[in-house]
């Protein structure tokens, strides 16, 4: 039986695509012209490949939130604390985009799925734009953890 559960944000196709094009140019730059200036390319192609995450390993009691890159994950463990209830909460997460003299910010809907402890300090461990899955994450951690969710995805929140 795996004891870890673990979540990770997947990285849309075309980013992917993307980022794995421009390591791939920066590799042929850096061969065939010798520039350091190519590795800016591979930097830039290995960042879009970072997805997040997080992690809980329940018989060692520790949990960890990570980087990973092509499979390898990167982040501390850290102590559990006593989680009392899981939030799934709908909230607006924003990004900014800026191009030389203009800049916009766009807006959207994001659900976080959060472990509550010491009555209001929080870890968010699972992000998404999808409701169920949300849902079927805090049951994992509600069934795993022994706690109960509190749905707050409309303005009355309501234990489950």
């Amino acid at each position: 039986m795996n004891a870890i559960i673990s979540y990770k944000k997947e990285i849309p196709f075309v980013k992917r695509f993307f980022g794995i094009v421009l390591v791939l140019l920066g590799i042929t730059m850096f061969l065939i012209t010798g520039s350091f200036m190519a590795l800016i390319f591979i930097v830039i192609g290995l960042g879009l490949n970072v997805a997040e995450g997080s992690e809980i390993n329940l018989p060692a009691k520790t949990f960890r939130t990570f980087n990973s890159l092509f499979g390898f994950k990167m982040g501390r463990w850290d102590s559990i604390p006593n989680f009392e209830y899981v939030s799934v909460f709908k909230t607006k997460e924003s990004q900014m985009v800026r191009v030389v003299t203009a800049e916009t910010t766009q807006k959207y809907d994001i659900i976080l799925v959060n472990l509550f402890y010491n009555r209001n300090k929080h870890i968010t461990f699972y992000k998404t734009n999808d409701i169920k899955k949300a849902f079927e994450v805090a049951d994992h951690f509600k069934l795993a953890l022994d706690i109960d969710i509190l749905d707050a995805t409309s303005k009355e929140k309501k234990w489950l």
